[in-house]
């Protein structure tokens, strides 16, 4: 029978129990047994078993069933902040319900069909937890009438996973997404499907009246273009893929650590891998900004395992990554690399933060004790990741940078390493930083003991590690710093004829950043292997969307406002180029950027190389000054020049493209630009 208490009492049957004194014993699992019941109860356990015995028992727990004893695990978490009189914003002094139904319909906006006229019908929650009944009377108060005949899709539901916790995020990957698994670490492994790098080809961009002018077209440029229609065709496409899921994931956050000049982004998705990856890679915003969060500056669709349709005009194959500038709008299909969404919000803050004066960059960047910041600029192999990571140095950021009028500050909250033979010996912070929270893309790990074999390319060389900034122990949060005092230029030279290191003019500096060199060891062709020569306009040629010289401009602008002195660093070869000479010690570079760092590069002697023009100083402590100056390594003085002129030949055959772009007065500038390059 039911007790008083809401328990239950059971005074006989056969699972009463029975005392030595022969009579039978009530058991009592009600909530509320007075201290005397209890007292008795246990005096006679005592007696029973003629000693003390220690009771461990606690309160039965109040429910009834099990559903009802689930639901006691879990508390509620949102909002966690209550909302002040004081507060402005879309969701000030309102009720939760109106602000979930506001927020509702901001995501439903996102979703809207353009021929159809409405979002989908919205619910937040998980459709697998049949228990919860989602409310949905104040989603939609007013319903748009549809513009042609209604599919089927609008009479359902769509559910919505609104910027989940990374522990939500496991359960959903883990549950629902073949491929992902917790590692022994605690990072969260999954696949990307069969792309396992960006699609530099598939990348498109509306071009329009606005576009055709402000954005850099033609040769060596990164944008291909499209037409507004082809895009709105490719978004419809990803929408209805969308909107015909059960369920989707939404994360709102911000890019740019500078609350003055942060952009709000919406990220719409189908799996919990994106959803986790985003929430990495973006800054996180507090429970009160998110309260306050409103109508997103920028949208993205990944509807990555849908094809886009390769009979549509401008598609070359079953992917396309297409931003619409106008609309301000990124629609992903047919890749599920998740690279794709943070490379393509760069591409935008690289056209929209210029248009604030804001200068863009590709770049690592930490900061002194004493608050001066350094900049580092170089491409894949230059070690701008091991010398932009000091442990006597606070990290600003890894990769992604903004340098406004208040200094500098990181565009994301994460870091996105590469993962290919990591080593705790070698990248110790890295290494470290692959635990719970962090996403782990096409590694391979052991099936047994899930420990990750980090030298395993079997899926891909390209593996990858996402994880939040704070995860790196000298990371400095907030990630924003003063203007910098110094932007270094890496270059792994293997030609071997760059010095170590060079201190550039204001125009040295334009031209070594527009041209963004390095050379890297190419193949093995009957047993020689040559050096072969990258450039990459700005350090980042796949990602800027306005023309080069635009962001050299700005820079040499900034740099001379507030005081900066740039540094050409050559992490490369010396003695001769790939095969014979070696590879300048690392400890030699770190001894040069110290200096560099101390400002003790700015007293050296210097004097003037030939050809390229540069000033390399004759003493740097704790380097040998015969390697400050590359012709005193190499033995064939005559190879030397050979090869040199050779690089130089090479610098001048890619600023062609760039030497016809007029900027500054008379074009000024621009001769001011190409004169700062070699000369032979």
């Amino acid at each position: 029978m039911e007790g008083e208490n809401g328990g239950f009492s059971f005074a006989h049957g056969g699972a009463a129990a029975v005392s030595p004194r022969g009579r039978l014993r009530p058991i009592q699992t009600g909530r509320s047994v007075s201290f005397k019941k209890k007292d008795a109860a246990a005096q006679e356990d005592q007696d029973d078993k003629g000693g003390i015995c220690h009771d461990d028992s606690a309160t039965p727990v109040k429910a009834q069933t099990l559903d009802e004893l689930h639901s006691l695990q879990k508390k509620r978490s949102a909002p966690t902040t209550p909302v002040t009189g004081g507060q402005q914003g879309p969701f000030a002094t309102i009720s939760d319900e109106e602000r979930q139904r506001l927020q509702l319909q901001s995501i439903s906006a996102s979703l809207a069909s353009l021929t159809r006229e409405t979002g989908p019908r919205l619910v937040k929650g998980d459709p697998a937890r049949k228990s919860e009944t989602p409310k949905i009377s104040t989603v939609h108060h007013h319903y748009f009438t549809p513009a042609i005949s209604v599919s089927d899709s609008a009479l359902k539901f769509t559910h919505v996973l609104y910027n989940l916790s990374p522990a939500e995020l496991y359960e959903q990957a883990i549950k629902y997404e073949k491929g992902s698994f917790i590692t022994s670490s605690g990072a969260l492994a999954t696949l990307s499907g069969a792309k396992t790098g960006r699609s530099p080809r598939d990348k498109r961009v509306v071009f329009d009246e606005t576009t055709a002018e402000e954005l850099w077209w033609g040769k060596g440029s990164p944008n291909i273009e499209m037409d507004e229609h082809t895009f709105m065709v490719n978004r419809e496409r990803a929408v209805d893929y969308l909107n015909s899921l059960d369920k989707v994931f939404v994360n709102d956050q911000f890019l740019n650590w500078d609350p003055e000049h942060r952009i709000k982004v919406r990220i719409v998705s189908a799996r919990a891998y994106h959803s986790l990856f985003m929430h990495n890679m973006c800054i996180r915003p507090t429970p009160e900004e998110l309260e306050e969060f409103g109508t997103p500056d920028f949208t993205i669709y990944n509807a990555g395992q849908f094809p886009c349709n390769r009979y549509t005009h401008y598609m070359t194959s079953s992917t396309s990554i297409d931003l619409n500038l106008a609309r301000k709008e990124m629609v992903i299909l047919g890749t599920q690399y998740a690279g794709e969404m943070k490379k393509g919000l760069f591409s935008v803050m690289h056209y929209l933060m210029p248009q604030k004066q804001i200068l863009s960059l590709h770049s690592g960047c930490n900061m002194g004790k004493d608050g001066d910041v350094a900049l580092f600029f170089g491409l894949s192999g230059t070690g701008k990741t091991t010398l932009s990571t000091d442990h006597n140095r606070l990290l600003i950021g890894d990769d992604e940078h903004c340098w406004s009028d208040n200094g500098v500050s990181n565009i994301e909250g994460g870091c996105y390493a590469k993962c290919v033979d990591l080593s705790k010996e070698k990248e110790p912070d890295i290494w470290n930083a692959i635990k719970f929270g962090t996403v782990v893309e096409n590694v391979v790990f052991d099936e047994h003991t899930r420990e990750v074999d980090f030298s395993d390319k079997s899926v891909t060389e390209n593996t990858r590690a996402a994880y939040p900034i704070e995860f790196i122990p000298n990371a400095k949060i907030p990630c924003v710093g003063p203007h910098p005092k110094n932007v270094i230029l890496l270059a792994c030279d293997a030609f071997g004829v760059l010095p170590p290191v060079s201190k550039l003019t204001l125009s040295q500096t334009m031209y070594h950043f527009i041209s963004g060199y390095t050379a890297l060891v190419a193949g093995t062709e009957d047993g020689v292997k040559e050096p072969q020569a990258t450039f990459s306009a700005c350090f980042g040629a796949a990602f800027i969307m306005l023309h080069p010289t635009r962001y050299a401009a700005m820079l040499a602008e900034k740099m001379q406002k507030y005081g900066a002195t740039g540094w050409l660093v050559n992490t490369g070869w010396s003695g001769g180029r790939y095969g014979v000479g070696s590879r300048i010690k690392l400890a030699y570079t770190r001894k040069i950027i110290d200096a560099v760092h101390s400002g003790n590069l700015l007293t050296a002697d210097y004097k003037k190389t030939e050809v390229f023009g540069l000033e390399i100083p004759t003493e740097i402590e704790g380097v040998p000054s015969e390697i400050l100056d590359p012709v005193n390594t190499w033995e064939d003085k005559a190879a030397y020049k050979e090869t040199l002129l050779k690089l130089a030949g090479l610098f001048k055959k890619n600023f062609e493209v760039f030497a016809n772009y007029k900027i500054g007065k008379d074009s000024k500038l621009t001769e001011e630009i190409i004169a700062a390059g070699p000369n032979f």
